[in-house]
């Protein structure tokens, strides 16, 4: 019998990695401005937004490397928060604004290509994460 301890599922690691870039860009926000549901919020409410997003993605990490189970259907919620938020954003907020904020021209074109592939990768990786669910396999509802 050995005393090694099972080996992280390479599936696990993906994800896992995926989601630590997402909180390292979570953090990265703070203290600019915010695009949440058709609106930039600045100011401390686009800091509390970026708070909270930040929170939910560390918890979403940890709880990829601890197997829980509930992480399977929090990043499946996650990601289609996310999808909509980027599909009400594209739809309510001119490209101006988004031109303005990054002090250079952007084009319609592009900015809806990039958000339009970002949301699909989005539910590819939802796919990816619903498939490889058996590898969650600690039913406790607490990371620690």
């Amino acid at each position: 019998m050995s005393d090694e301890a099972p080996r992280r599922p390479f599936a696990l690691v993906i994800i896992a990695a995926i989601y630590l870039f997402s909180l390292l860009l979570a953090v990265s926000n703070y203290g600019h401005p915010f695009p949440f549901m058709g609106r930039f919020c600045q100011g401390g409410a686009g800091e509390r937004l970026v708070f909270g997003d930040s929170i939910i993605c560390l918890y979403l990490f940890l709880g990829i490397l601890k197997r829980q189970r509930l992480t399977v259907w929090l990043l499946i919620g996650y990601n289609l928060l996310d999808i909509c938020n980027a599909c009400v954003n594209l739809a309510l907020i001119p490209v101006g604004a988004y031109a303005q904020l990054a002090g250079t021209p952007i084009p319609e074109a592009e900015l809806r290509f990039s958000t339009i592939g970002a949301a699909l990768l989005l539910i590819l990786l939802s796919v990816y994460v619903f498939g490889n669910r058996r590898h969650f396999n600690n039913s406790s509802p607490y990371l620690f």
